[in-house]
């Protein structure tokens, strides 16, 4: 394992070791948990990261795409 440190709001640290204490682990464990249940693994079998595929989107695009990228993005004219 590696030691990391980090900084918590007050009233996250408190939320927190209240939930640890809940749950009878550690602070570190409630930490590693939480973490293992949000951050997962990204893999990508060689060839498949849509990134570098020749086609993203599949259909007719607007001529307007680079001028009002925003709204078709976002739903939003900037």
């Amino acid at each position: 394992m590696k030691r990391t440190t980090i900084m918590l709001p007050e009233e996250l640290h408190r939320r927190a070791t209240d939930r640890a204490r809940q749950r009878g682990v550690s602070l570190g464990e409630l930490i590693r948990v939480s973490l293992d249940a949000t951050v997962q693994p990204v893999s990508y079998e060689p060839g498949t990261d849509p990134l570098f595929e020749d086609v993203v989107f599949d259909g007719p695009a607007p001529s307007d795409t680079a001028k009002n990228h925003d709204k078709y993005l976002y739903d939003e004219e900037k």
